[in-house]
C-alpha cells in the first residue's frame, strides 16, 4: 500500500533532471523519512494567505525567532471561547414563537440583528427583548445577563418610536426592498460587491445536490459557447456579469419619499408626529403617511394641501410594513416573495465587505427614486447612522482607545484586533468618502484664500491634504514628484509602526486615495495640533528635513523598542549648531505629544533605508552588479526606498553566511588550522558577497526555495553549539567577532544588522567620531542594492521558470515581486533578464504579463496629469477620448467637448477658489494616439528602463501577443475608471471604440492598512504544519479554531477567511467528506468574488477547487459551467498561453471524457498537451501525463494508431526520467500491450469485413465508456491529490499509531518545554516567499497528496 512519493506526476518540478530526488523528501527536505506513515506533500502552503509574509516576519528578531509572550497557553485559553451555546425561546407579537441558538459572548443587539433579518420578524426596528418582565440591555453580554439560561423565554416588546428610529426604521425597510437590487454593488456604495457564483451553480449548492442525488447521466448539454473553445479569437466582455434573474425586482412600490410637509410643525410635534412619508403603491394609489411615536398611520394631506388628521382606514401600525400590507394588495404579495427569496441567498451574497471593492464594468442601469439615497446625498451623513453619541466620530481617540486595550490573553486580544479592525475599515470608509468630497469640491478648505494646490481640508474630524508640494518642502527631493510618493511612503511607515505594536507609540490613522488624477492623503487629527504652531509641537526629529533636530528620551526609549525587528539603527546627527542628536529613526519622523498626553510618531517616509540603485551620490561607487545592470540611475525623486521585505531577506541571507563563516572557522580550528581568521579580517571582500562566484550567491538562491533546509539545520546546530561555549572559549569569541566583521553586523558578540535610515539623506550630517560607523553603514545599503540585483530578481525569475508562482495579471506580478522585496521601478530590470533567460520560451507569460503591466502603468502615470485639467462636466468625454487613443485602432478619434450652448457667455474670472478638479481648460482634448504611443514609449523608457518597441496600440498587441481587453482591464483597475459592460469594437478603423456613454463612473482608488489578526494567524500556521506533517485531523481542528477566530476578528467576510476555507475544503475533500469539502470551498469561491474581484485570479483558482469537488459529488453540469467560467475569466485577465491553461483545460477534458463527449474532449486536452510542452519542456512528467490523457480519449474513440502514438511518447518520457522499473513506467507499459491488442483485434475485424463483404460474422467490439470514478482518479491525479484507498482495519491501525505518535510527541515536548511552544513550518525561516506565496501559486506543491 505504500507509494513511492515520485509517482506524483502533478508535483514535478518543471526541470526534468532534478525530479526523483527532489521528490522523495518533499522539497529535498531533511527528515521526510521519519514523517508519520501518512504525510501530505504540501510542499510549502501556496495555498497560506495573501498577505501572510508581513504578519509572519514582523515579530521576528534579527536572525532568529523568539517565541511571541502569549503563546505558551494557547493551549488552555482556546477552551474559553468555545463556551457552550444555548437555545433561547422567542415571543414576537403576530407569529409562532420560535428558539434561537445563541452563545455567551453574543451581546444583545446581535439577537437584534438576527431578528431584524429573519424572513418572519424583519420589519421590526424598534423593539426591546424583555425576560421575565425585565427588560435587557442593549449592549450587556448574553452571559452577564442573571436568569437567561436553555430554553429561557425572550419577549419582544415594541417601543415608542423617535425620529432617530422612525428614521432607522425607513432606512431599514428601504434596505429590505432593494436586498435582491445589484445597483449598489455596481456603484460601490455601503461595501456591496457583487457574485456570480449562483448564476452558474442554479442557487445554492448544497439544495442542488440533494436534489440532483442520481446519478446525472440524463443527457447534459456540454457543448461550451463558441469563444470558450481552445483557438478562439474573440474575447466577448458582456459574460463577465451575466443577468441574473433575481435582478429584475419585484417592485413592491413604485415610490416611498420622504414628504415635502417635514419636518412637522410644533402642534403636530406635541402630538407625536415625528416626519412625513409619502407613498405611491404600485396600484398607483397616493398616500401620505405619518410616523408618530406609537408607530405608522395615513394621514389626509396631498401633495398641495396638509391635513395632518388620520384617513380610513384608521389603522396604526407599529411596523411600515404592516401598513403597506394592509393598502396594497400587490405590495403584501410581492414584498413576501422577495423577503423569501432574500433568506434563500447565500448569507455571503449579501453580508458587506470590510473594505469597498468597486467594479470596472457595469450594466446600463435605469435609475430609480430612492429616499434613503437622495437623503444621504444631501446630509452631510454624520448624523443618525453612526449610532454614536455625540453625533461625530472623533477618529483619532477611538483609532488610539482600541491600541490601548488590554492584550494579555487570548479573549482580551481577540477583543482588542476585532476592535482595531473594525475602526479601522469605518475609518477607510469615512476618509474615502470625504477625499471625494474633497476633490468634487464640497468641502470648504480651512485656508481658503490660498491656491488651489496649497489648499487644506478638515470633515468629519479627519485632516485632508493635497499630494503637492507645498511651500517648496520637497525642494530637495523632487518637488511634487516626491510630494506624490511620500504620503505611499508614509502609509507603508504606519503600517510597519502598527505591525510591531508597540505600547505607548501612537502613529495617525492614514488613508491614501488616488481619485480623478489627485492624490488625497487623509489621517486622524492629532489633538490640540490645530491651535499652536509646528515649531512648538514637534520635540523629536526634523520639521526641515535635518537642519534643526531635535531628540527626547522617552522618544528614544520607544522607538528604541522598534529598532529590532525594523532592523534600524540607533545613531547621531548634528544639528544646525553643530551638537550631536540622537536619534532611533529617520530625522523627517516627527514626535509629537498630543493634548492627550499620547506620544505620535507621524511622517515615516523614510523609515527604510534608501535604495542606492537610484539615488546617484556624487563620489560614491556602486558593487560591480549594480554598475553591470547599469545603475545608479536618477529617478525622479530622492525618496525610494528599499522595501521591508527586501530588508528581512538581506538580513536572513547574511544571516546564513554568518553562521557560514563561523562553521568554517570552527571547523578549521578544530582541524588545528588557526591561520584561517587572517584571510576573513578584509571584510569588504566579502561584502559584495553575491558575485556569482562566491559560494555564498548560488547558495543564497537555494536556500530560498527551501533547497537549503538540510543546511539550514546545519546552521541551527551550529548557533547552538556557539552559544553553548559563549565566552568561555576565546578563540570561538575570536571566530564570531570575524564573522560579524564580515557581514557588517553593528555588534562584535553576536549577530545584529541595522540600517541607518538618514545615510545619504541630503541635509543631514554626522560627527566624526561617527565616520567608521557610517563608512560601514554605506557599505552595507551598498550591498543591499547589490542583492536585490544579484539574488532576489534572479531568484524571481528561477520561481517562475519552476512555475513555483504562477501570476496571472498586472496585479498578481506585482504582489510576487513585492514578496520578494522587489519595487515596482525594477520591473524592466525584470523583463530584461527574462529576455536574456535561457529558458526564455518558459517564461512567455510572465513577459507578456510584465509588458501588459508596464504599458499599463505608463499610461497612469500620462492619465493621472491628463485628469487634472479636466473639469467635472467633460469628465466622461475626456475619459473616452484617453481610452480611444489607449486601446482604439481608429486613426483620428475626435474629442466631444461639453455643449458649448451651455456655457455661459461670462467667462468667470477668478480662478483662485476653484475646487482642486475645477481647471477649465481643454487641452486634453487634442491629444491623438500618436502622441499619446509616444509618451507611454517614453514614459516606459525613463521610469521603468525599457524600450518598448511599438508606435500604436496595434503593434503593441502585434508585437507583444497582448490583448486590448486585457489591456483595458489592468488601466480600468489601475485608475478606478467604470465602463459600460457591452462590446466594444477595438479594431475598427472607421469609428472610435468609445463614445462618452461609455463611461460610467470613476472609483477612488484606496490604500490603507491591514490590521492582522495574530493569534488566528498562528493557528492557521500551525494547522498547516499539522497537515505537512500527516495529522490531518488535528489540523483540521487547529484550521476550524483559526477559522473562528478569523471571524471574531474579521466578521464574516475576509481574505484570509477565504483562504481559511479553501484549506478546509481541500482536507475534507481528502478526508472523504465530499459534501463539507463543496460547502467550505462554495463559500471560499463567494468570499473570493466578494473581497478580491469576480475575475481575480484567485477567483479563478477557487472555481477551479470547487469544479472538482461537484464532480465528486456527481453534480456533472456544474463541474462543467463554473469550468467554463474559469476558462471564461483567464481568456480574459490573461489570454490562452498561459502554465495554468493547461491545468483548466486537463479538468474540462477529463470531464468531457467522462460524459462521453470525445470530440470536444480531445480539443481540450491537445491544447493543454501544447501548452504543457512549451512551458514545462517536452521531456517533463506532466507531458507524459498529458499524452497519457489523450490516448485514453483515442482509445474510447477506437482510433488505436493515434493513442499508441501518444502513449509511446509518454513511455519514453518516463523511461527516461524514471528509468525502466518506475511504476510509471511499467504501467505505461502495460497500456502499451492493451492497446496494441485493442488495434490488432480492430485490424482482424477489418480485414474479416474486406474478405467476406456484409456477410462476415462479426463479433462485436468492446468500446468501453470511461467510469466515473476512473475520471475522478485522473482528475485528482492532475490536480495534485492522490488517495489511497485504506480498508478500515488499515484505518484504524492508522489512527493508532496517530496516537501512540503524539504520545511521544507530549512526552518529548514536555521534556522541551524550554522549545518554541507552536509548531511552525519546516521551512528555512528566511524566504518570504514560502511562507506565504501569493494566493494563485501553483497547485504542485501545494497540492496535498496523502501517502499511506
Amino acid at each position: 500500500m505504500v507509494i513511492k512519493t515520485d509517482e506524483l506526476p502533478a508535483a514535478a518540478p518543471a526541470d526534468g533532471t532534478r525530479e526523483p530526488s527532489s521528490q522523495a523528501g518533499g522539497k529535498g527536505r531533511p527528515g521526510a523519512a521519519e514523517l508519520p506513515s501518512v504525510m501530505l506533500l504540501n510542499g510549502d502552503c501556496p495555498e497560506s494567505l495573501k498577505k501572510e509574509e508581513r504578519a509572519a516576519e514582523l515579530p521576528r528578531e534579527n536572525g532568529l525567532d523568539e517565541a511571541e509572550p502569549g503563546e505558551e497557553t494557547t493551549g488552555q485559553e482556546v477552551i474559553v471561547i468555545q463556551d457552550t451555546g444555548f437555545s433561547v425561546k422567542i415571543l414576537a407579537p403576530g407569529i409562532e414563537p420560535f428558539s434561537l441558538q445563541v452563545s455567551p459572548q453574543e451581546m444583545v443587539q446581535e439577537i437584534h440583528q438576527v431578528l431584524m433579518d429573519r424572513e418572519d420578524t424583519c420589519h421590526r426596528t424598534c423593539f426591546s427583548l424583555h425576560l421575565d418582565g425585565n427588560m435587557l440591555d442593549h449592549f450587556s453580554e448574553l452571559r452577564s445577563v442573571e436568569g437567561l439560561q436553555e430554553g429561557s423565554v425572550l419577549r419582544v416588546v415594541e417601543e415608542p418610536y423617535t425620529v432617530r428610529e422612525a428614521r432607522i426604521h425607513v432606512r431599514h425597510v428601504r434596505d429590505l426592498l432593494k436586498s435582491l437590487d445589484p445597483s449598489d454593488a455596481f456603484n460601490g456604495v455601503d461595501c456591496n460587491s457583487l457574485s456570480f457564483l449562483s448564476v452558474f451553480t442554479d442557487g445554492d449548492l448544497g439544495d442542488s445536490g440533494k436534489r440532483k442525488k442520481g446519478l446525472e447521466m440524463d443527457p447534459i448539454d456540454c457543448t461550451p459557447p463558441e469563444y470558450i473553445l481552445p483557438g478562439s479569437r474573440e474575447r466577448p466582455l458582456c459574460p463577465l456579469q451575466p443577468q441574473n434573474r433575481d435582478w429584475k425586482p419585484l417592485q413592491c412600490l413604485k415610490v416611498l419619499t420622504m414628504s415635502g410637509w417635514n419636518p412637522p410643525p410644533g402642534n403636530r410635534k406635541m402630538h407625536g408626529d415625528l416626519m412625513y412619508l409619502f407613498v405611491i403603491t404600485a396600484e398607483d394609489r397616493q398616500v401620505s403617511i405619518t410616523a408618530s411615536t406609537r408607530g405608522f398611520y395615513l394621514n389626509q394631506s396631498t401633495a398641495y394641501h396638509f391635513n395632518p388628521k388620520p384617513a380610513s382606514p384608521r389603522f396604526l401600525s407599529h411596523s411600515l410594513v404592516e401598513l403597506l400590507n394592509q393598502i396594497s394588495p400587490t405590495f403584501k404579495k410581492n414584498f413576501a416573495v422577495l423577503q423569501k427569496k432574500r433568506v434563500q441567498r447565500h448569507p455571503f451574497e449579501r453580508i458587506a465587505t470590510p473594505f469597498q471593492v468597486y467594479s470596472w464594468t457595469a450594466p446600463q442601469a435605469e435609475h430609480a427614486m430612492d429616499c434613503v439615497r437622495a437623503e444621504d446625498a444631501y446630509t452631510s451623513r454624520l448624523g443618525y447612522e453612526e449610532h454614536i453619541p455625540g453625533q461625530t466620530r472623533d477618529w483619532n481617540e477611538e483609532l488610539q482607545t482600541t491600541r490601548e486595550l488590554p492584550r494579555k490573553n487570548l479573549p482580551e486580544r481577540l477583543l482588542r484586533e476585532r476592535a482595531i479592525f473594525k475602526v479601522h475599515s469605518d475609518f477607510t470608509a469615512a476618509a474615502t468618502r470625504g477625499a471625494m468630497a474633497v476633490i468634487d469640491g464640497n468641502v470648504m478648505a480651512i485656508n481658503p484664500s490660498e491656491e488651489t494646490k496649497m489648499q487644506m481640508f478638515i470633515w468629519n474630524n479627519i485632516f485632508f491634504s493635497l499630494g503637492f508640494d507645498v511651500r517648496d518642502h520637497y525642494k530637495d527631493f523632487g518637488g511634487d514628484v516626491a510630494a506624490y510618493v511620500a504620503p505611499t511612503n508614509d502609509l507603508n511607515g504606519v503600517r510597519t509602526y502598527n505591525a510591531v505594536d508597540v505600547e505607548g507609540l501612537y502613529t495617525l490613522g492614514t488613508v491614501v486615495v488616488d481619485y480623478r488624477g489627485y492624490r488625497v492623503t487623509a489621517q486622524s487629527i492629532i489633538p490640540g495640533i490645530l491651535e499652536r504652531d509646528q515649531e512648538q509641537s514637534v520635540i523629536y526629529g526634523s520639521i526641515d528635513f535635518g537642519k534643526t533636530v531635535m531628540s527626547h528620551p522617552r522618544y528614544l526609549e520607544l522607538l528604541e523598542r522598534t529598532s529590532r525587528p525594523l532592523k534600524i539603527l540607533r545613531h547621531r546627527v548634528l544639528n544646525d549648531r553643530d551638537e550631536e542628536v540622537e536619534l532611533c529613526s529617520s530625522v523627517e519622523c516627527k514626535g509629537i505629544i498630543g493634548n492627550d498626553g499620547r506620544h505620535y510618531i507621524l511622517d515615516l517616509l523614510r523609515t527604510f533605508p534608501p535604495d542606492l540603485n537610484f539615488l546617484p551620490v556624487p563620489g560614491e561607487g556602486l558593487p560591480e552588479e549594480c554598475t553591470r545592470a547599469g545603475f545608479p540611475r536618477a529617478h525622479r525623486h530622492k525618496l525610494c526606498c528599499l522595501r521591508q521585505e527586501l530588508v528581512d531577506a538581506f538580513v536572513e541571507h547574511r544571516y546564513l553566511l554568518f553562521m557560514k563563516l563561523a562553521a568554517l572557522q570552527l571547523m578549521q580550528q578544530k582541524a588545528g588550522r588557526m591561520e584561517s581568521p587572517s584571510t576573513l579580517e578584509n571584510g569588504d571582500s566579502l561584502s559584495s558577497e553575491s558575485k556569482p562566484e562566491d559560494p555564498p550567491g548560488p547558495e543564497a538562491g537555494s536556500e530560498e526555495e527551501g533547497g537549503g533546509a538540510s543546511g539550514l539545520a546545519k546552521v541551527k546546530e551550529l548557533a547552538e553549539t556557539i552559544a553553548s561555549d559563549d565566552g568561555t572559549d576565546p578563540r570561538s569569541r575570536e571566530v564570531i567577532r570575524n564573522a560579524c566583521k564580515a557581514v557588517g553586523s553593528i555588534s562584535s558578540t553576536a549577530f545584529d544588522v541595522r540600517f541607518n535610515p538618514d545615510i545619504f539623506s541630503p541635509g543631514v550630517r554626522f560627527p566624526e567620531s561617527c565616520q567608521e560607523e557610517v563608512r560601514d553603514q554605506k557599505q552595507l545599503l551598498k550591498d543591499a542594492a547589490a542583492f536585490l540585483l544579484s539574488c532576489q530578481i534572479p531568484g524571481l525569475v528561477k520561481d517562475c521558470i519552476e512555475h513555483a508562482v504562477l501570476p496571472m495579471d498586472g496585479a498578481t506580478l506585482a504582489e510576487v515581486m513585492r514578496q520578494r522585496g522587489i519595487n515596482m521601478r525594477y520591473l524592466g530590470k525584470v523583463l530584461d533578464l527574462v529576455v536574456r533567460s535561457p529558458a526564455r520560451e518558459q517564461l512567455d507569460h510572465i513577459y507578456k504579463i510584465g509588458i501588459g503591466e508596464l504599458i499599463t502603468r505608463s499610461a497612469k502615470h500620462i492619465f493621472k496629469t491628463y485628469l487634472q485639467g479636466v473639469e467635472l462636466s467633460g469628465l466622461s468625454a475626456a475619459i473616452s477620448h484617453f481610452l480611444n487613443c489607449f486601446l482604439s485602432s481608429y486613426p483620428n478619434p475626435v474629442a466631444h467637448l461639453p455643449a458649448d450652448e451651455l456655457i455661459s457667455k461670462k467667462r468667470n474670472r477668478r480662478r483662485r477658489n476653484r475646487p482642486p478638479g475645477a481647471a477649465d481648460n481643454t487641452a486634453w482634448a487634442v491629444m491623438t494616439p500618436q502622441e499619446l504611443w509616444k509618451n507611454i514609449c517614453q514614459e516606459a523608457k525613463n521610469y521603468f528602463d525599457f524600450s518598448l518597441e511599438c508606435e500604436t496600440v496595434d503593434q503593441a498587441v502585434e508585437t507583444y501577443g497582448l490583448q486590448k481587453i486585457t489591456l483595458l482591464r489592468e488601466i480600468s483597475l489601475k485608475t478606478g475608471i467604470q465602463i459600460l459592460l457591452k462590446e466594444y469594437s477595438f479594431d475598427s478603423r472607421h469609428k472610435p471604440a468609445f463614445t462618452e456613454e461609455d463611461v460610467l463612473n470613476i472609483f477612488p482608488v484606496v490604500k490603507h492598512v491591514n490590521p492582522k489578526a495574530s493569534d488566528a494567524f498562528h493557528f492557521f500556521q500551525s494547522g498547516q504544519a499539522k497537515v505537512q506533517q500527516g495529522f490531518l485531523k488535528e489540523g483540521c481542528e487547529l484550521i476550524n479554531e483559526a477559522l473562528n477566530l478569523f471571524n471574531n476578528v474579521y466578521g464574516a467576510m475576509h481574505v484570509e477567511i477565504c483562504a481559511c476555507l479553501r484549506l478546509l475544503a481541500r482536507l475534507h475533500y481528502i478526508m472523504g467528506d465530499y459534501a463539507e469539502a463543496l460547502s467550505n470551498q462554495q463559500k471560499a469561491v463567494l468570499m473570493s468574488e466578494r473581497v478580491m474581484g469576480i475575475e481575480h485570479p484567485n477567483t479563478i483558482q477557487e472555481y477551479m477547487h470547487l469544479a472538482l469537488y461537484c464532480f465528486a459529488s456527481s453534480q456533472l453540469s456544474t463541474a462543467l459551467s463554473l469550468l467554463y467560467r474559469a476558462r471564461y475569466l483567464t481568456l480574459l485577465v490573461f489570454g490562452e498561453d498561459h502554465p495554468e491553461m493547461a491545468l483548466l483545460d486537463n479538468n474540462i477534458g477529463l470531464v468531457l471524457h467522462g460524459v462521453m463527449e470525445y470530440d470536444l474532449s480531445l480539443r481540450f486536452l491537445e491544447n493543454a498537451l501544447a501548452v504543457s510542452t512549451k512551458y514545462h519542456g517536452p521531456k517533463s512528467l506532466k507531458v507524459a501525463l498529458s499524452h497519457h490523457l489523450v490516448a485514453r480519449v483515442y482509445e474510447s474513440k477506437a482510433e488505436f494508431r493515434s493513442a499508441l502514438q501518444h502513449e509511446k511518447e509518454g513511455y519514453t518520457i518516463y523511461k527516461t526520467q524514471l528509468g525502466e522499473d518506475h511504476e510509471k513506467t511499467k504501467e505505461s507499459s502495460e497500456y502499451l500491450k492493451c492497446l496494441t491488442q485493442q488495434a490488432v483485434a480492430l485490424q482482424r475485424t477489418m480485414n474479416e469485413i474486406y474478405r467476406n463483404g456484409s456477410s462476415a460474422n462479426i463479433p462485436p467490439l468492446k468500446f468501453t465508456a470511461p467510469s466515473m470514478a476512473s475520471v475522478l482518479e485522473q482528475l485528482n491525479v492532475i490536480n495534485g491529490i492522490l488517495f489511497i484507498p485504506l480498508s478500515q482495519k488499515d484505518l484504524e491501525n492508522l489512527k493508532a499509531e496517530v496516537a501512540r505518535r503524539q504520545q511521544l510527541q507530549e512526552a518529548s515536548r514536555n521534556r522541551e518545554k524550554a522549545e518554541e511552544p507552536m509548531v511552525t513550518e519546516p521551512e528555512p525561516t528566511g524566504a518570504p516567499e514560502d511562507s506565504a506565496s501569493q494566493p494563485q501559486a501553483t497547485k504542485d506543491p501545494s497540492s496535498p497528496s496523502l501517502q499511506g
